[in-house]
């Protein structure tokens, strides 16, 4: 008997501990800001956020993002052929023994395009969350950008300078992209669509974006059923408020998270989150062409690790991996004359245009330390892909709870 009552015990006390760390107010699933890049056509769309929470918040909270990216493409012109033939030939050849020469519209006609695109973005996002019943979640984000030319102390990691000091004496080589031929701190951000719409940013220039609105279903007939795999599904409206894309765009997200408990004071989750956005769902005015693939797709898995403080605080590390479709149509890779800087820059003179036509991804490395009235985090972004778009970003948050 003696045995027995010390079995149900220790199973009391096991669940009740487990209790007590999913009650921490502000540990709700894995912990992710927003971690979006400061790709210079996606900050004026609204881009889908994946979330791996388990549950509504239990008291409204408000979060502070800042974050910093370094984008880098030399100037580049691309010319699209109209004519079938053309583009017949063309995709036949490599992209770099490609010898399409544009004379006018009545006998080479082709579609025309120029960028150049150098500048660090300082991203400032607030997010607001609430709960609107048992299991649905209300979001409301704004999100603004500056224009910056990356000086120290502001940009430490996305500086210039710390870029090419690293590809000087760790990797990449000197002046793999074109950097120090281009001019360090400077901004530089030039776009000319196909339609002759044109976009151009200068050193100091402050961007609202947008504002978005995102609920999130917690499907109490699937999370009820195991306390330690849980989802949501999420639609999302977006207000795009500058003056280069004045529209709004639509969304819907998918996210499940499965916990692994370790001993008493660890956890481990695994998240995994597909979204689709329609861009440009509506326009309010003329817009800028920001690729014309009219859908965005993400994938998005993260795994964190999370070690609870006899204080009932936290600490958690995650990675994260981000997958995005292409802005632009992939096919038209296939015979697109890009016109550049191929002798003064070692690599990657073409990206403004050809990196467009690819799949986006990017590592995060996450940091969060958790308190009942408090939530610091902060990441580092990497793309080892060599987007450039941004090459490294790196982000600060607080999230603290409004009501009781």
């Amino acid at each position: 008997m003696k045995q027995k009552m010390f079995h149900i015990l220790l199973l009391f006390s096991i669940f009740f501990h487990a209790q007590e760390k999913d009650t921490i107010i502000l540990k709700n699933g894995i912990d992710k800001q927003s971690i979006l890049t400061t790709h210079h056509f996606g900050i004026f769309s609204a881009r889908i956020n994946q979330n791996f929470k388990v549950r509504p918040p239990k008291r409204s909270t408000i979060e502070l993002t800042i974050e910093s990216g370094n984008n880098f493409h030399p100037f580049v012109e691309a010319y699209l052929p109209k004519d079938k033939l053309v583009r017949q030939q063309l995709s036949e050849l490599a992209w770099y023994n490609r010898n399409f020469n544009f004379v006018d519209q009545q006998t080479t006609p082709a579609e025309y395009m120029n960028i150049v695109v150098d500048a660090v973005f300082k991203g400032f996002r607030v997010d607001f969350n609430t709960r609107i019943a048992k299991n649905h979640e209300l979001g409301i984000s704004l999100r603004t950008y500056l224009v910056t030319q990356g000086h120290y102390p502001f940009s430490v990691f996305s500086n210039d300078e710390t870029l090419e000091w690293f590809h000087s004496n760790i990797a990449g080589g000197e002046d793999p992209y074109g950097r120090r031929y281009c001019g360090l701190n400077k901004v530089n951000v030039k776009y000319t669509d196909r339609n002759g719409r044109k976009m151009e940013l200068k050193n100091g220039d402050f961007i609202f974006a947008g504002i978005e609105l995102n609920h999130f279903y917690y499907p109490e007939f699937i999370n009820k059923k195991n306390d330690d795999f849980k989802m949501n599904f999420g639609s999302h409206l977006g207000i795009n408020t500058s003056k280069f894309n004045p529209s709004i765009d639509i969304g819907l997200s998918a996210n499940a998270i499965k916990k692994w408990n370790i001993k008493d004071k660890y956890d481990v989750r695994l998240g995994l989150g597909i979204s689709v956005l329609r861009k440009n769902f509506i326009n309010f005015n003329d817009v800028v062409e920001l690729g014309d693939n009219t859908f965005l797709g993400t994938l998005e898995p993260q795994i964190e690790f999370t070690k609870y403080t006899q204080k009932k605080n936290y600490h958690s590390f995650g990675v994260n991996y981000q997958r995005q479709t292409s802005y632009s149509n992939r096919k038209q890779a296939d015979y697109t004359q890009y016109i550049g800087l191929y002798k003064k820059i070692h690599a990657g003179w073409q990206y403004g245009f050809q990196k467009l036509y690819e799949h986006l991804s990017a590592w995060t490395i996450l940091y969060t330390y958790g308190r009942k009235n408090y939530k610091f985090s902060l990441y580092i972004k990497e793309d080892l892909y060599v987007n450039n778009a941004p090459d490294i970003q790196t982000g600060i948050s607080l999230k603290i709870p409004l009501s009781k």
